[in-house]
């Protein structure tokens, strides 16, 4: 709703429960997960709606709440499992699952579908696909149908409102539909699977001075303050962290190496599932298939000529830095699409698009350049310490292998 430019807002009935640490929590998401939205409607000086607060008492128990705030927060009784970890069904999650049953820690696994997306029970089938190469202790799944996404509202009242996009904060939305289920089945460790890719911004917006990213749910940043808040004012012995945070996609899609027969279970495209091959997350991700995974394996999932299509050009050359702007998806850093290009080049690919990076890059790319995308960083990372370690370690083992398998194509 904050995408139809509102003023204020008025939580209602549920008034009572907007304490000042929810509303400034409220208040950062939207500030930073609809800078995107801001930029894009041109609405430099956009700092969000205002709280309609009571007459009385600026925050407290509204009357026609259900009960009143509780300041304490409450502790999981542990279960066998500690862990819940998130799974969309792309690489990033394959990585982290694969990730923790290496390092022996039993985990559940959560799935929801968005009416966004499509046919719920095809995402739902699609994410079975990728844990059956997986082991989950216990499936959960969650439906959300989402009448609002599927309205006509900027169509019909978009142009009168001076806005022509939507958006949605998706990544910290979930975070919150996973606690009942903490709480239910002594889940103590919430484990995401975000990169650090995520962590940088697809442009500097001039007119405000402020890094734009489309990812920003998922960045650093917005999984500690997320963190805080719930430990602080939820559920105080609940971790919320992400397993790939240290690594970059140059290293993720590098370990891809250890299961190449399990990529053909993954998907990642948000506009029609599993792939369209013509959006820019398809673009960047079977361009990262191809520069990692053996040719003829990726020759054999992808049915369309990728390098050639028309639809895709644009988004190479945003990918490769060529553009204004990175493209508004979940894609990696102008770094990571340049070496995937040029691994491409040396693996004897063809197309468009390789010749544009061609005649953009005469000199490719030397392996002395791209060292900083194979470095795990010891810190900063919200991995438990109890984990930490060992998945460091791991994840040391997957970059250095993917080091030397880039150093190859490279020299």
């Amino acid at each position: 709703l904050v995408s139809l430019a509102p003023r204020t807002v008025d939580f209602g009935p549920l008034s009572g429960y907007v304490t000042e640490p929810f509303f400034e929590l409220w208040r950062r998401i939207v500030h930073g997960v609809w800078a995107q939205w801001r930029y894009e409607n041109d609405r430099p000086d956009d700092r969000g709606p205002s709280r309609v607060r009571g007459p009385e008492e600026p925050f407290g128990t509204d009357p026609g709440a259900v009960s009143p705030v509780t300041p304490d927060p409450v502790l999981v009784e542990p279960g066998e499992v500690s862990s819940l970890a998130f799974c969309g069904g792309g690489k990033d999650s394959l990585v982290a699952l694969r990730l923790l049953e290496e390092i022996g820690e039993p985990y559940e696994s959560l799935v929801y579908s968005h009416s966004h997306y499509g046919s719920p029970e095809n995402q739902h089938r699609l994410v079975e696909e990728l844990l059956a190469h997986c082991a989950p202790r216990r499936r959960h799944r969650v439906w959300i149908f989402d009448d609002f996404l599927s309205s006509p509202v900027v169509a019909l009242e978009g142009e009168r409102l001076g806005i022509h996009s939507l958006t949605g904060a998706e990544t910290p939305a979930s975070l919150f539909l996973a606690l009942p289920l903490a709480l239910a089945h002594g889940l103590t460790g919430l484990v995401l699977a975000h990169e650090k890719s995520a962590d940088r911004g697809n442009l500097v917006w001039e007119a405000t001075g402020e890094e734009v990213n489309h990812q920003w749910g998922k960045s650093l940043e917005a999984e500690e303050l997320l963190a805080e808040y719930v430990r602080k004012h939820l559920i105080s012995n609940l971790e919320y962290y992400s397993l790939l945070k240290p690594v970059q996609d140059a290293v993720i899609f590098g370990a891809l190496r250890e299961v190449p027969d399990t990529v053909a279970a993954t998907h990642s495209c948000n506009e029609r599932k599993p792939w369209c091959y013509r959006c820019a997350k398809c673009a960047y991700v079977w361009l990262s298939y191809f520069a990692y995974l053996p040719r003829e394996t990726v020759e054999s999932l992808c049915p369309v000529p990728l390098f050639d299509l028309e639809a895709n050009q644009r988004w190479f050359r945003q990918l490769l830095g060529l553009e204004e702007h990175t493209p508004f998806e979940c894609v990696g850093q102008i770094e990571e699409s340049r070496l995937a290009f040029e691994l491409c080049r040396r693996k004897g690919l063809c197309g468009r698009a390789i010749e544009m990076y061609r005649e953009a890059f005469p000199d490719g790319i030397e392996a002395g350049s791209v060292v900083s995308l194979f470095e795990v960083a010891g810190n900063p990372h919200r991995i438990p310490e109890r984990l930490a370690a060992p998945a460091l370690e791991a994840l040391e083992a997957k970059a250095e292998a993917s080091r030397r398998y880039v150093a190859r194509w490279l020299s």
